[in-house]
């Protein structure tokens, strides 16, 4: 039985979007603690769950793994002061992990669970092409598994429009060498966050993740 009930996570983000100021978030704060607390007490659930499947990761809290409300609008056209998800990245170093992980993305009317590694750092986007051109074929398979096709169907289709620098343009697998991220996603409706059984449908989704951490994790390393 779930030791948390994500209806207040869900109602307070939907207030968030129609009123996103610092008076609001101000007057609304209580509201805002009780909603970050219920979807923590998902993400400890959710987190013992992942590490049976994944021995890497190495967690042991929300606390390590989700992010700030509060959005960064210096640099940005956007000016409203806060986000209107929640988000967790469960991964080997918690949340600003440079490795591939699981992430929760709870946002009224666009939901998903995803993962891998998305805007890695130049040297890591590096060391994942040189994996791939070394052994292009374990991400090949995975690629091509029935189970991660159904889920995600493929990577994030952002790509350079020449290969990358440093690079044999002749090489037999040199458009898997022009991703930007190396990611996926699977969009969920409103519904699924209050599914009695959500831990195990989470799981569900991250199961054909698992094998694609593994291995740009292994080029990384």
């Amino acid at each position: 039985m779930a030791t948390f009930n994500l209806n207040d996570t869900f109602n307070f983000l939907v207030d968030l979007r129609f009123n996103n100021t610092r008076e609001w978030f101000k007057d609304n704060e209580s509201r805002y603690k009780q909603a970050k607390a219920q979807f923590d007490l998902f993400i400890d659930e959710l987190i013992p769950a992942i590490k049976m499947m994944d021995p890497s990761i190495d967690v042991e809290s929300a606390k390590e793994c989700t992010f700030r409300i509060f959005r960064d609008v210096r640099f940005s056209k956007n000016k409203e002061p806060y986000k209107t998800n929640m988000g967790a990245f469960v991964a080997k170093g918690g949340r600003k992990s440079r490795f591939g992980g699981y992430y929760i993305h709870f946002e009224p009317d666009a939901s998903f669970l995803g993962g891998g590694i998305y805007m890695p750092e130049p040297s890591v986007l590096s060391s994942i092409r040189q994996g791939i051109y070394n052994n292009a074929q374990p991400l090949i398979s995975v690629l091509h598994d029935q189970e991660f096709i159904e889920t995600y169907g493929s990577l994030m289709d952002e790509k350079l429009k020449t290969p990358p620098k440093g690079f044999d343009k002749s090489y037999e697998h040199i458009d898997l060498l022009k991703y930007k991220h190396y990611a996926v996603g699977h969009n969920v409706d409103n519904s699924f966050w209050f599914k009695e059984n959500i831990v195990e449908l989470t799981m569900e989704k991250f199961g054909p993740l698992y094998q694609l951490n593994t291995i740009v994790n292994q080029y990384i390393a």
